[in-house]
Order: C-alpha cells, then structure tokens, then sequence
C-alpha cells in the first residue's frame, strides 16, 4: 500500500501625503472578474466563460464524506465565518467531498452546533446543508469542486463501485449533482472518484478495473445532465509496474486518453503525499529533494509540459514535522510554479486540508478550529491566485431568486515618490441589498509591497493582495461607499485593475 487510510480525528489611521498626480481604476465585479460563468480547457490552460484564463488554488474542507454527513468543525463555529476565512487567506476554491451517503432519501448531518451559531442550517438535510455552503461561497467569490471521496462512509474503495454501492447507483448519483447544481456555475466541476488504486488499471480494458473506461462512463453521464461542468479524472496507484500514491499515477493516460463526449471539459487530477503519510523510496535518495521534479514528470507533470490537458494536484498534505516534509513542500510549491512568475500557466491545486483533524497530515487551522497555522500556510504563498467575483451565475438550490450583494472598488494613487506610495481605495454598494463584508483583490504588476494598511486588513501572496473589510465598515448600505487607505513600495508602478467581492 503507498498510502495510509486518512483518518480523522473528530475529537490606526496614517495620514496621505498631498494629492499628486492622481491615478484610479475601477472594477465591477458583476462584468469584469475573472472567474466568471463556466470554466472550459484549452490545451493545458483553465479559462472563463470569457476565456480568460484562472488558476485554481484552493483548499479541501472535508466532512460530507463521513459519518457526520456534513464539513466538519460546524460543532464550533458558523460555516459562514470558515468560508470567510478561506477567502481572507486567499484561496480561491473549495474541494469538497463526499460520500453516496449525503444522496440517500432523508440522510442528516450530525456534529452541528446551531446555538448562536449555523441557524440557518436547523432541519435541513445534508444536501441542503451543501447547497447553503455553495451558496455562500458562490458569493463571496469562491468556487467549488464536489469531491466522489468514497461510496459511503465506512472508508475509501480501490474501485469506483463497491458489493453495496454499484456503478449505477455512482453514475446515478453523479447526474443527480450535475444537475442540482445546473445553471450554478460556483460549482465548476466534479471530480469523479478520489484515489483509485490497485487493483484499479488504466487502459487495461477490463471493464471491471479500468478506470479510464469507468471515468469516460461516469464523466459522459455528467456532461449529459450538465454539459457545462469540468470532469475532474484522478490517476491511478501502478501502470506498467510503476508505482506511486493512490490516485497519482497518470502514465498511461498517454497512451490511453480519457475520451468525453463534450469537448475541452477534461482536467488530470493528482495526488502527491509526504512522509507523514507514507515514506517512499525517492525521499532518501541522495539527491532528494532535487530528484522530485523528476518523478512528478513520470508520473502527471508531463501532461502539462506537453500542453495536453490541464493539471489539477487535487490533495497534497503534510503535518510539516519532519525535516524531509519541508524540503518535499518547498520543492513541490516551486515545480507547481509561482503565480507572480508564471501566472495562470501553472498547475491548479488544492491543499490537503483546512480541516485539522486529518490524522496524518493534519491542516491549514490548528485544532481549536480558528487559529492558523501560518507556518504551512505561507509555503502556499507563492501559488496561492487570484479570487473570482461573487455571486456566480444561477440562483442554485440553496436560495432561489435571493438578490446578490454587488459592489465596484475604485484604487486611486495620492501620492508616489519613487521609494513608495500611498493609495485609497473606496468601495461602493452598486446592488439593491445591504452588504454585510466585501473585500478586494488586484495584482501589481511590479514588484510593490504592501507596508501599511488602515480601516482594512490585508493578505499578499507575490503581487496579489486580497483586502478585507475592519470590523466598523463592512456594513455598506445600498449606493453608499466605504474606503481604506494603504502604503506600499517602492513606487512608479501602474495603477492595477481591482475586483471588489460582496457578502
């Protein structure tokens, strides 16, 4: 076995230097953020509904997928405020998964605390419970991608089908997702079952074992309910007797392409693990870590390199303890590449996980559920992207016909003198509701710094700095505007194209 069951363990102001040669731009997030509508492929790149191209850099948040039937840490705070925190921290997508079991008639979640906390979510079932989540993620400018983990809760499967939960009933249920969520385009894909492994093949042509074959079923039966969505299609553990952790081995789609019946919806998903969670015998190699690159060609880097397809690195985790753990993160962040150098052409991601009751890898939040830890999450720093616009398109089935909160931002440049510079950025309420938080995102195209911020707090990962609303100006009634003021250098730079994201 190459990789060890997961198990989890429920257990201020600053004043502006006179007004010089004043420079703004303005963004509106309804017609301008990138991420907007459905996402399509083009060779190995990810584009929007307008093509531009968007990276995904996000986060798994697990719990569907086990006996709670819900994301877990809902028993110590508001699901609202984990998303809120996501976003603040700057990652862009939720991987979510989940078991059949969320989809049997009348099926609940356990582990909720609704006192002053989750109300919202009191008697609902565990896909209404989802929905709300999508829902509100949808808004603050986060997409999703659902996650097939397991057939049902007991654990994960080597194959897609299990005695109790055939293929019919793991197609069935993926057209039933396909189609909740149709006209939603928060959700932007689906991935279609999580780590296949031996005796799972690729290309064998056993219908009974071979992935491939089963990914072109199930992900043509998604297409048919919503032709729209993203087929996410993981790896698989040995191909031609190499071997690899479940889920990662994508060799033999060279030979064997995945074949889907709608053009350009196809992304290769990958897992790649530590020590922490199995060792291997490339981390003592003598020239570990710069071996590494090496083996991520093997085994799915290539299909990026070849233009392909594109890579989405769909779970990688590690606690961070050992030294070789360090080293493993730091290399494998560099060959993922760097957003301020390579921008969107990059792989996609998301980080194994938010949750830190993952046994062996634990996560990005330390085990009160609030604290993080900064740690691991500034190994992330470099790949970490740009969010998306809020609302998506679709009211979905968590609050049909509900009006979105909107808003525009306006970044003006007071003053510049050289070494540094001060800006303004005012945000304004363009919906017809009340927003409750906003936030703003914008990329320099230099090499600026952000060095002081007021009536805001802020996060920069490279050029791209997300900024969130203080605790005494969130609120913003409709047509009325709040602003925040920053410092940063050096100067001489453009004026960026800001993306104001509501709640």
């Amino acid at each position: 076995m190459f990789r060890s069951l997961r198990r989890a363990l429920c257990v201020a102001a600053a004043l502006l230097l006179p007004l010089a040669g004043v420079q703004s731009a303005r963004a509106d997030v309804a017609a301008e953020a990138a991420g907007a509508g459905y996402w399509h492929t083009s060779g190995r790149q990810i584009l929007d509904a307008a093509g531009q191209p968007v990276r995904i850099a996000g986060i798994n948040w697990f719990g569907f997928e086990t006996a709670n039937r819900v994301a877990h840490g809902l028993w110590t705070r508001d699901y609202k405020s984990m998303i809120d925190q996501i976003r603040s921290l700057g990652y862009n997508t939720l991987r979510v998964p989940y078991s059949d079991d969320i989809l049997k008639p009348g099926a609940m979640p356990e582990g909720i605390n609704f006192d002053g906390k989750n109300t919202d979510l009191r008697g609902l079932t565990s896909l209404q419970v989802l929905d709300r989540i999508v829902a509100y993620a949808g808004q603050s400018g986060l997409k999703v991608v659902l996650d097939r983990h397991r057939p049902d809760a007991a654990g994960q499967s080597a194959l897609w089908y299990t005695a109790s939960v055939p293929e019919s009933t793991w197609i069935t249920n993926l057209k039933a997702l396909a189609a909740r969520y149709k006209g939603n385009s928060t959700v932007i894909g689906i991935d279609l079952h999580n780590e296949p492994h031996d005796p799972a093949c690729w290309g064998c042509g056993d219908t009974t074992r071979d992935w491939r074959l089963a990914a072109e079923r199930a992900g043509n039966a998604v297409l048919s309910a919503n032709p729209e969505l993203l087929i996410m299609v993981e790896g698989v553990q040995s191909f031609n007797g190499n071997s690899i952790w479940w889920g990662g081995n994508l060799m033999g789609a060279a030979q064997y392409p995945v074949r889907l019946d709608v053009p350009n919806r196809l992304v290769y998903s990958a897992h790649d693990y530590a020590t922490s969670v199995a060792e291997q015998s490339w981390f003592t190699d003598p020239s570990f870590p710069a071996n590494m690159p090496g083996i991520w060609d093997k085994y799915w880097g290539y299909i990026f390199k070849q233009n392909i397809a594109p890579v989405w690195l769909g779970e990688f985790g590690t606690t961070l303890r050992p030294s070789v753990d360090q080293k493993w993160l730091a290399e494998l962040v560099k060959y993922l590449r760097s957003t301020s150098t390579y921008g969107t052409d990059s792989f996609h991601w998301t980080f194994w996980s938010w949750n830190p009751n993952s046994g062996d890898t634990g996560g990005i939040l330390k085990d009160d559920w609030q604290t993080v830890d900064t740690v691991k999450d500034a190994y992330l720093g470099p790949i970490k992207a740009p969010g998306f616009g809020g609302g998506g398109t679709g009211p979905g089935p968590g609050g049909p016909g509900d009006p979105s909160p909107t808003c525009t931002a306006a970044y003006t440049v007071s003053s510049d003198w050289g070494g540094g510079f001060n800006a303004e950025v005012k945000v304004t309420n363009t919906g017809t509701v009340a927003l409750k938080s906003w936030q703003v995102t914008w990329t320099w195209s230099g090499s600026q710094k952000v060095t002081s911020m007021w009536n805001a707090s802020h996060t920069q990962s490279g050029a791209t700095v997300t900024a969130v609303n203080a605790a005494h100006n969130g609120s913003v009634p409709v047509a009325g505007s709040a602003s925040f003021g920053l410092g940063g250098a050096p100067g001489g730079g453009s004026v960026p194209s800001v993306r104001c994201t509501a709640a």
